[in-house]
């Protein structure tokens, strides 16, 4: 586990050079986090607080070591992710319509052969892809997992507030634009957390620890939508009325703005996000600290969630070891960033890999051999 209790260095910026191709300097590859001589006096002015290292590809470690996630980096990710979301609903999906199962899969397909690819530029475009590949790909496999089980909820939300069909693909895609803002703010909150006080991995790792035992022995919490304190909220301050408009979040009536169910629906999907961003966001900081990795992962995770609902909505109740594959998969991450100072230098990541591939994929193969008996 790396150590981050110091605040700031005297380190200049990493050079945005790559593998392969020639600097302004001719000496740094691009890309890369090697740092190039600077004489004393430009050493002492380069003296930035640790908070701000994460995300702007500086030192963010005691040894040293940068995150892979230069300013450049952030920005072309962050454009590439806001082009595919209009072109989503602004192109593919402009009309509120029903997703059949075939375009659900091909959609799937589509982000997790996205999600591939960048893993590969990972892998192959840095001195240290490798390393940096195989983390992105383990914390996607776990974000991946974890969000199959939030699916399930998400269905019984729809089923509590009869979602027509042919909205419901509009209400996880604002879903999914609220839940990339708050995983992001979560992740920044995380990232300086971590940066600025090292200890505080041991209390994500006991949270986790905790987690993952209660999932794996009392399973998931029975959710009704009518205890949600935001929706109670809404309802109480705001008018709302009982009838669906279309797609439509808001309709006029007697000259007042009122909320339609879509709206409430939508809070309670949104609210209910944040409550699995909780566990998940701590459990990807496990696999890696690099705020960059932590981030790209979560968010190719979760801009697949809405195919992979229509691809899973008829057959994900089948499902039922899941939450325990997942509790042990959590209780594993957790008892690693607890026992790694002392029972271990380090876990390599394939090996966590391994046994969180091998947790979810039992669990579903269980599931499918193994139905539990119906109460009478």
């Amino acid at each position: 586990m790396r150590d981050y209790s110091s605040r700031s260095f005297n380190l200049p910026p990493p050079t945005p050079t790559r593998k392969g191709d020639v600097s302004g300097n001719g000496n740094v590859p691009f890309f890369s986090n090697q740092h190039p001589p600077l004489d004393n006096q430009k050493q002492g002015m380069l003296s930035y607080p640790i908070v701000i290292h994460p995300f702007l590809g500086l030192a963010n470690a005691s040894g040293g070591e940068a995150s892979v996630g230069t300013p450049l980096l952030w920005g072309v990710f962050l454009g590439i992710v806001l082009f595919l979301l209009v072109l989503d609903l602004g192109i593919f999906h402009r009309k509120s319509r029903e997703i059949k199962l075939r375009e659900a899969l091909l959609w799937s397909a589509f982000w997790i052969l996205l999600s591939l690819a960048f893993n590969g530029w990972i892998y192959f475009g840095f001195e240290n892809g490798k390393d940096l590949g195989t983390d992105f790909f383990t914390a996607y496999l776990l974000e991946k997992a974890l969000s199959v089980d939030n699916l399930f909820v998400f269905l019984l939300i729809f089923a509590h507030f009869r979602v027509p069909k042919s909205v419901q693909h509009r209400v996880l895609f604002w879903g999914i634009i609220g839940a990339l803002v708050t995983r992001g703010i979560f992740i920044l909150t995380g990232a300086v957390l971590v940066a600025s006080f090292s200890w505080i991995l041991y209390i994500f790792g006991g949270f986790l620890l905790f987690i993952g035992i209660k999932l794996c022995f009392e399973g998931d919490p029975d959710v009704d939508p009518e205890k949600n304190l935001a929706l109670r909220l809404y309802k109480k301050w705001f008018p709302a009325t009982d009838q669906y408009h279309g797609a439509s979040f808001f309709i006029r009536e007697a000259g007042k703005r009122i909320a339609t169910p879509l709206l409430l629906v939508l809070i309670v999907i949104e609210t209910t996000d944040i409550l699995f961003a909780v566990d998940s966001i701590p459990a990807a900081f496990g696999v890696t600290t690099d705020p960059f990795i932590v981030f790209t992962s979560n968010i190719f995770a979760v801009l697949g969630l809405r195919a992979l609902f229509f691809v899973l909505s008829g057959i994900m109740q089948k499902f039922s070891y899941l939450n325990i594959g997942l509790g042990l998969v959590l209780a594993f991450i957790g008892a690693k960033m607890l026992g790694e100072p002392w029972l271990w230098d380090h876990v390599p990541t394939w090996i966590t890999l391994t046994v969180i591939s091998s947790l979810i994929a039992g669990s579903m193969l269980l599931s499918l051999l193994r139905q539990p008996e119906k109460e009478s």
